[in-house]
């Protein structure tokens, strides 16, 4: 294998082979990623769902790292949800047996889908129509296995699914029972939450989708179905979800990282983003009240959720080394590989004395956009300056 020569001492960040003792001594823009918060975070939910009675089925899109999943479920075989078969294989060849791929099926990953239940996997897929319930069929019988898939409802308009009074929704399950394929459940996904930003209004959202979810069941129960898995989730409703009767799993993501967009739904603190991009300045145009920084849209995303929501992040917020923010500094513009640093509009912050080349931390508005950017985590602790180490992220569909 060929090994480049290196200069300097910064570290780079794209090989796991190496890693930098220090976040100061990281080539930048890096991912990094607080494990203390993130495992905050993992328990906070996890306690949750437990006094609830409710099985938590983590999705897995937002971290996509092995190392992560297995913190989310220690036993190492699941229950997740992944949102592609990449992930799916990704965790399957970890060990992971117990996954839900919560996104509609369609020909080519039917038969993808069913190669992984052939090898062991209780991958369980997402449809709504009686096509798909064909597909899947025709897909098990060419691999010589069961297929299971959940019935999608629709919840809130928010994307794909049945509404729960929809004629329909009895004759997708006689077509998967015709196409001899298990029904396993109905799941739901209120994705409109994240639009809310009070509690009244998020406690109703999850109401919404509870009610919404069970009706779906005991629509297809009163038909002769069974339908043992009542699944929703989404992470403001699971966060503020006061009861789940009749629900039996919840599914959430972001709530591992949390992100701009969570703290502005209410349903975070900043204290809570366990992710963050580590960038150095590298120029200042005090003129405009600009600093400049080597962390553009490719390190951060073109995630702009904060644009809609009561308080406008940019593309994200500033903080130091260790995680204290700069008063009203967000990154006000991006280019590819260049941020601009400046103070919010109205504000009467006055802007930091940033030198060149000194190193600061932006909080994303969009923790699985941002995370998406990088090839891996490095990994601290709070309160420390150790990078303890380098986790991979899989990518990929």
């Amino acid at each position: 294998m060929l090994r480049l020569e290196m200069h300097g001492t910064d570290i780079p960040n794209a090989g796991p082979s190496e890693t930098a003792a220090t976040v100061g001594a990281l080539a930048t823009p890096a991912l990094l990623l607080d494990k203390d918060r993130l495992d905050r975070n993992l328990g906070r939910l996890s306690s949750r769902m437990d006094a609830r009675g409710v099985v938590l089925r983590p999705h897995m899109k937002t971290a996509k790292s092995i190392e992560v999943a297995r913190r989310a479920c220690p036993s190492g075989l699941g229950p997740i949800t992944v949102s592609t078969l990449a992930e799916a294989e990704y965790f399957a060849r970890h060990g992971f047996r117990d996954m839900t791929y919560a996104v509609g099926v369609a020909p080519h990953t039917a038969a993808r889908a069913m190669r992984l239940r052939k090898a062991g996997v209780d991958l369980k897929v997402l449809l709504d129509s009686s096509e798909q319930a064909k597909i899947l069929g025709d897909a098990g019988r060419a691999a010589a296995v069961t297929p299971s898939a959940f019935i999608e409802i629709d919840c809130d308009g928010h994307r794909g699914g049945l509404t729960a009074t929809d004629p329909s929704l009895i004759a997708v399950a006689a077509a998967m029972a015709e196409a001899g394929v298990k029904l396993a459940g109905i799941l739901t996904h209120a994705g409109e939450s994240y639009s809310l930003y009070t509690s009244d209004a998020l406690v109703a959202a999850a109401e919404n989708e509870r009610a919404v979810a069970v009706a779906a069941a005991e629509t297809l129960r009163a038909a002769g179905h069974e339908c043992p898995v009542v699944s929703v989730g989404s992470t403001p409703t699971a966060h503020f979800a006061e009861d789940l009767t009749g629900v039996t799993e919840m599914r959430a993501g972001v709530y591992m990282f949390f992100d701009l967009v969570m703290h502005g739904v209410g349903v975070c603190t900043t204290d809570d983003i366990a992710i963050s991009v580590l960038t150095t300045v590298i120029g200042t145009k005090p003129e405009k009240g600009w600093i400049l920084v080597d962390a553009g849209w490719m390190a951060l995303s073109r995630d702009r959720g904060t644009a809609a929501q009561r308080i406008d992040q940019g593309y994200g917020l500033v903080c130091d080394l260790s995680g204290k923010l700069y008063p009203d500094l967000i990154v006000w513009q991006a280019s590819q590989e260049h941020g601009i640093l400046a103070i919010r509009s109205g504000s009467a912050a006055t802007l930091p004395d940033l030198p060149i080349g000194m190193k600061v931390r932006i909080l994303p508005n969009h923790a699985c956009a941002t995370a998406s950017q990088h090839e891996l985590y490095n990994v601290v602790s709070a309160g420390s300056d150790a990078i303890e180490a380098q986790w991979p992220r899989m990518r990929g569909w």
